[in-house]
């Protein structure tokens, strides 16, 4: 097995010494890759001045702020040529605990994508309003009735995949971001009949920083889902 664990930034200064060393402590196979958009805030001099210390580290930098779903296509198509064979994704601000990590490692030995659902076992979601819970909990419904996934959590953003399933899709027909960019990316796992297995994770909102949520994100979801049905039925997807 080798893991590695991509996690898309944008001004994480204050969390980006923290989440690094706990994932590379959560299980000493694990290799990391940020992929930072060019944060004003030195997000990317502080990864590499960990660099020097750690071989496990990678870094990508990008020019501007391109958003999180080609975050998450360009890294891991860099690490897929590298040789990595099991991929995780995760947020920078410790929503999603690294002490799961090794639980995704271990159940991904029988699926190609494990899925840390917020809802497959009550609703386990820490310090978030109201309004955003119920907005959340409703976009997963929403988006099960729609498209007829059997996922409780398809807008999570902590899962890990083989490399074997995501050499499937063709990333450049993905141009989603946010949760949009999270149910795209099941639908078309899905599809192809990859096997899929939920479990059980406690989210936290962020420690600090500021969250990138705004209501073009939850717009662009809406109807993508739809987009997404459709193409599927006229075999365009």
């Amino acid at each position: 097995m080798k893991p590695i664990v991509v996690i898309p930034t944008y001004n994480e200064i204050d969390n980006i010494h923290g989440i690094v060393n706990a994932v590379l402590d959560a299980d000493e196979r694990v290799h990391i890759l940020i992929v930072d958009d060019n944060s004003p805030d030195g997000t990317s001099d502080a990864v590499k001045e960990m660099q020097l210390s750690s071989n496990r580290i990678l870094l990508m930098e990008r020019p501007g702020k391109m958003g999180l779903g080609t975050a998450y296509c360009q890294g891991f198509e860099y690490v897929i040529s590298l040789g990595y064979d099991i991929i995780m994704e995760m947020d920078a601000d410790f929503s999603h605990d690294p002490n799961d990590i090794r639980r995704f490692l271990d159940e991904i030995q029988k699926y190609d994508l494990v899925i840390g659902s917020r809802y497959s076992n009550g609703v386990n979601v820490v310090n978030w309003p109201l309004s955003r819970l119920i907005l959340s909990y409703s976009a997963n419904i929403y988006t099960r009735v729609i498209t007829g996934m059997p996922i409780m959590d398809a807008t999570g953003g902590f899962k890990c995949f083989r490399a074997s399933a995501l050499s499937k899709i063709d990333f450049s027909k993905i141009h989603s971001n946010g949760y949009a960019f999270q149910i795209e990316m099941n639908y078309r796992l899905w599809i192809s009949g990859a096997r899929i297995k939920e479990i059980p994770i406690i989210f936290n909102d962020r420690r600090s920083g500021v969250s990138k949520m705004n209501r073009s994100i939850v717009r662009e979801a809406v109807f993508l889902v739809w987009k997404m049905k459709f193409l599927n039925i006229f075999g365009k997807l």
